[in-house]
């Protein structure tokens, strides 16, 4: 069982980008950050030690995406060993699928079908 440090991001899927970055940036009054090192594209807002990631989606009409669970709405919590995570899925017979981006992470469902990340850090908790 993974020990869950904090929570590190939530992403949710919008359809135009344009529209949901006025709104997150004007309306909410989030700070959009400049730097994101993935190749879809989306942008990310930080808040304090918290982050909403915004995924570009042609398919929010039709969530069900199995290939790229990364892709789906999703909370990610911050971990410290992924490969005891790992060892403790395959041990519970309990799908995950690995961060296509090559991060250290990956992605599992609750019982309704919710993703969770489960990412490696190397920091001191907080």
């Amino acid at each position: 069982m993974p020990e869950i440090l904090y929570p590190l991001h939530v992403a949710i899927q919008v359809s135009e980008l344009g529209a949901a970055e006025r709104f997150y940036s004007e309306v909410i009054g989030l700070s959009k950050l400049e730097e994101r090192n993935l190749t879809f594209p989306g942008t990310w807002y930080q808040i304090g030690d918290f982050q909403l990631h915004l995924i570009v989606s042609d398919w929010a009409k039709n969530p069900v995406r199995e290939e790229k669970w990364g892709r789906h709405p999703h909370l990610t919590f911050a971990i410290h060993n992924l490969a005891d995570v790992i060892a403790s899925l395959k041990a519970q017979k309990i799908d995950f699928q690995l961060s296509s981006s090559g991060r250290a992470a990956l992605f599992v469902k609750d019982p309704d079908g919710n993703v969770v990340e489960l990412l490696e850090i190397n920091e001191p908790v907080h």
